[in-house]
């Protein structure tokens, strides 16, 4: 029994090391799991999310980008209006159709959330949270374009949620 047990052990380290090695080579994989984690603390969960990899078409939803300007001009998904978040008015979006989905997004999903519920309390019927924001957009990768142009670019806010970007040049 006695030459069982350090075999035992040995198995058992080399568990831990294959999964600790796995661990750090998977750092989109592990970033993932907290970056959801992060999400779920965020976000209203009676409030509906879509998530880039359930988008194939822009074209069936009007996006609103709910960033600042400054965000905005780094890049934003195609055929996106900025309505921003502090300076966020209904009448900017009063030509818009009340029955038809809308996609609000911004770095994370905080702040479009936001601006989502107030859609939905000026009559809205349609209103989706891009989930992860522009982060977990970019990170898809999905295209982002600046003045029409195609770029990998993303305004992560701040270096703290710059992080979470794994796949795009990130720009403060």
């Amino acid at each position: 029994m006695s030459s069982i047990l350090p075999s035992r052990l040995v198995f058992r380290k080399a568990r831990i090391l294959f999964f600790g090695l796995l661990f750090l080579a998977s750092t989109s994989f592990s970033q993932s799991i907290a970056y959801k984690t992060l999400l779920d603390g965020l976000y209203d969960k009676t409030f509906p999310t879509v998530k880039a990899e359930q988008i194939n078409d822009l074209s069936n939803y009007q996006v609103l980008d709910t960033r600042e300007k400054e965000e905005f001009d780094v890049s934003h998904l195609s055929g996106a209006k900025w309505v921003g978040f502090e300076t966020f008015n209904l009448k900017n979006v009063a030509e818009l159709d009340r029955n038809q989905p809308v996609l609000v997004y911004c770095t994370v999903g905080a702040r479009s959330q936001e601006i989502g519920k107030k859609l939905l309390e000026a009559g809205f019927t349609r209103v989706y949270n891009l989930y992860g924001g522009i982060i977990h957009w970019s990170n898809s990768e999905k295209p982002l374009e600046s003045e029409g142009i195609p770029t990998k670019k993303v305004h992560t806010y701040t270096r703290t949620w710059g992080v979470w970007l794994s796949k795009g040049e990130k720009v403060y």
